[in-house]
């Protein structure tokens, strides 16, 4: 962790002037920001996660999978490009089913969720989850932070279960670099933002949490496969109905996110994300629980918890704050 923060906060720290130059993001009438930023910072989030993940794996005798390095790697440069010259909306989607399709299909056959499904149903169930979770994950990256606030507690969670052998090793391995990247990012990215991930640090962020998560629902955890991202799903989720009933064109710039609407109505940026934190912190405190406890009761109780908690926070975002 120690080692991916040093590396994704000094390419952070040298490729701004870059940024500034050739990715900066001007705000408009759907951003949280004031004056024009910098985004692709992403680029050393992910690299430091993929380079010292890579280089510990190979000390430590791990695999991991080939087939996620290359699909992160151009994912990233879908994001990349989309931060420059704003790719068109289906070449955008075609590209990342390719880059989830890579990881969900070259997975062994006796990685199972619900064995009583054909192999092939399943995976396509899970195509179709991993291009949503990539694209949520990009679409709640839209406040200084926010990012931060929801992958370091639930990497940290995902290290915690390795450790107690609930998880590969390669996923906490990917999950402890990924936690540290995104610390050494905190510094350029708390309020007033310096610079965004951009969509070249969303997408892989979202593939490489995804599969931390689909390892974790194949070790026989699915239930804590989705309380731990619970903030996230249900905020994205949601909005998503939501836009979709009232005949809005959905996959467009808005700022409809609980979050975003926290802001409108009277909540300071610090105090969006530090809500959110605490709120991803009890998650994983209850993921954690859940599994140690290991029993059907235990899983229902943690999944009811779970959803009052995120369901309280919601509420507080969508309604204004007195005066």
């Amino acid at each position: 962790m120690a080692a991916a923060a040093l590396v994704s906060a000094l390419v952070t720290w040298i490729s701004r002037p870059l940024l500034q130059r050739y990715a900066l993001a001007r705000p408009n009438a759907r951003s949280s920001h004031r004056i024009p930023t910098p985004q692709g910072a992403g680029i050393a989030v992910i690299a430091a996660t993929l380079l010292v993940a890579s280089a510990w794996a190979v000390q430590a005798n791990v695999t991991i999978p080939l087939a996620l390095v290359a699909a992160t790697v151009l994912i990233a440069l879908v994001g990349l490009a989309d931060d420059i010259l704003s790719l068109p909306v289906l070449l955008r989607l075609v590209l990342q089913a390719a880059a989830v399709a890579a990881v969900v299909f070259t997975a062994p056959e006796t990685a199972r969720i619900v064995p009583a499904l054909p192999l092939a149903l399943e995976r396509g169930l899970i195509l179709l989850a991993g291009i949503w979770f990539v694209n949520l994950v990009n679409f709640m990256d839209g406040l200084d932070l926010m990012t931060v606030a929801e992958v370091v507690p639930v990497t940290a969670a995902l290290l915690l279960l390795g450790w107690l052998g609930g998880l590969s090793w390669p996923a906490a391995l990917i999950a402890a670099a990924l936690c540290g990247a995104m610390l050494g990012f905190v510094p350029f990215n708390r309020p007033v933002a310096k610079v965004f991930l951009g969509d070249v640090g969303s997408l892989p962020i979202g593939l490489l949490l995804g599969w931390c998560l689909l390892e974790l629902a194949w070790h026989g955890q699915p239930a804590a496969a989705l309380l731990l991202p619970g903030y996230y799903l249900a905020d994205s989720t949601i909005t998503l109905f939501r836009r979709i009933a009232r005949r809005e064109q959905f996959w467009s710039a808005h700022r409809t996110h609980f979050y975003q609407r926290a802001t409108d109505n009277g909540f300071s940026v610090s105090r969006v994300i530090g809500e959110v934190f605490l709120l991803n912190v009890g998650l994983a405190l209850l993921t954690i629980v859940m599994i140690r406890a290991g029993s059907t009761a235990a899983t229902a109780l943690a999944l009811l918890a779970g959803a009052v908690a995120i369901g309280f926070v919601l509420r507080r975002f969508s309604r204004p704050q007195a005066s």
